[in-house]
């Protein structure tokens, strides 16, 4: 049985994703600068492995997002929660998402959480309104389809 999972998101631009799923979920982006100045005292990584982000020394390729109320290893800034990882990839994506996330308002507010998201970088792509319900499909900045409830 698995301990606990991550979500893992393939991107052209991690850290873009990061801050914008941070801020479309109330997350936190992961502070793995400790770690990474750990291990380049130690010699075991290279500056080309790193990148700036946030000012601070960050993965150039890699970059997470956790919900602020979960433990984390203070030592790494690694999540010990909820977390989407977002893992840079030399191809774009090319079709439709296999999975997704819902996005779920408050009662009444789906059309000004689209907004907010809207003003976040996701773009509308369509509203649905079906006997089973009501919902509104959008993508992120990279293109990468949700939907919001």
């Amino acid at each position: 049985m698995a301990l606990h999972w991550k979500l893992v998101i393939d991107a052209a631009d991690p850290h873009r994703q990061a801050v914008f799923w941070a801020e479309a979920l109330g997350y936190v982006v992961e502070d793995n600068s400790a770690l990474i100045e750990r291990l380049l005292g130690y010699g075991a990584i290279s500056e080309d492995l790193l990148t700036e982000f946030e000012g601070r020394r960050a993965w150039r390729d890699l970059v997470a997002v956790r919900h602020p109320d979960d433990p984390f290893d203070a030592e790494t800034g690694t999540g010990l929660g909820r977390r989407i990882l977002f893992q840079r990839v030399p191809e774009p994506k090319t079709v439709k998402n296999r999975l997704h996330l819902d996005l779920h308002g408050a009662p009444g507010e789906r059309e000004a959480e689209v907004r907010r998201l809207e003003a976040l970088g996701a773009t509308l792509v369509r509203h649905v309104k079906e006997p089973g319900g009501e919902w509104s499909v959008l993508t992120d900045p990279e293109g990468n389809e949700f939907c919001v409830q």
